[in-house]
């Protein structure tokens, strides 16, 4: 699994690309290359070709032809899809690694999150999403399924594109650090019923209140969500 958390060159360059990907300086269907990729990084040819070839395996980028490689598309349908996977494996994943979280690095991160408001350029909102990302990261990780939690680093990596359109369009996170507390402590509880309720919520929340962005600003009536 490719994470935040491993230091080696091939992952600090896999990260670097996802977040060109996220904060939409590869913008959602821009066709890519082996020379762009060198180009916009430095990073060799050879380098260039394996992270494209790792991103296209992730979804991150699409192969359109032999020729032709495109940054996936950010549609509705690309939002819908995500918070729904999130909502079915969140809340169960999340139950069944309460017992094992480690909440002063999760406490940490949120008072980090906490620390950055308001959002006033891209350095700050990209700090937000990643640290939001390795939260729910914490709060998965030790529930003992490898394979579920390389498929929510995958989630979570998209889900970050998706916040990018409301924190660039609003200033703000869809939820503020104090909601993000309080779920922390029902999750404390170690209540699979309690801890799954809120989980679920949250996300809906999320998705509603992005999805009322996407709706109400112009600059999203295309195929493509780009700002």
């Amino acid at each position: 699994m490719v994470d935040d958390t491993l230091g080696d060159d091939t992952t600090d360059a896999y990260r670097a690309i996802i977040n060109a990907i996220v904060t939409q300086k590869l913008a959602p269907s821009q066709k890519v290359s082996e020379n762009i990729i060198s180009e916009m990084f430095g990073f060799s040819r050879a380098i260039s070709r394996n992270l494209i070839e790792r991103l296209i395996a992730k979804q991150f980028l699409v192969s359109i032809s032999p020729r032709v490689t495109q940054v996936a598309p950010l549609t509705l349908l690309e939002i819908k899809q995500n918070f729904m996977l999130r909502k079915m494996l969140l809340p169960e994943i999340v139950s069944l690694a309460a017992a094992k979280i480690d909440f002063d690095a999760v406490y940490a991160l949120n008072e980090d999150i906490r620390s950055i408001f308001p959002i006033e350029d891209d350095e700050a909102a990209l700090r937000v999403l990643k640290s939001n990302k390795r939260v729910n990261m914490l709060m998965c990780e030790n529930a003992g399924y490898p394979l579920m939690l390389d498929w929510i680093n995958q989630l979570e990596d998209t889900a970050m594109r998706i916040y990018w359109l409301y924190v660039k369009a609003n200033k703000s996170f869809p939820y503020s650090a104090e909601q993000h507390a309080a779920s922390f402590d029902v999750i404390k509880s170690k209540e699979p019923a309690r801890i799954s309720a809120i989980i679920h919520d949250m996300i809906s929340q999320t998705e509603e209140r992005i999805l009322n962005t996407v709706f109400s600003h112009p600059q999203f009536y295309t195929q493509d969500l780009k700002v």
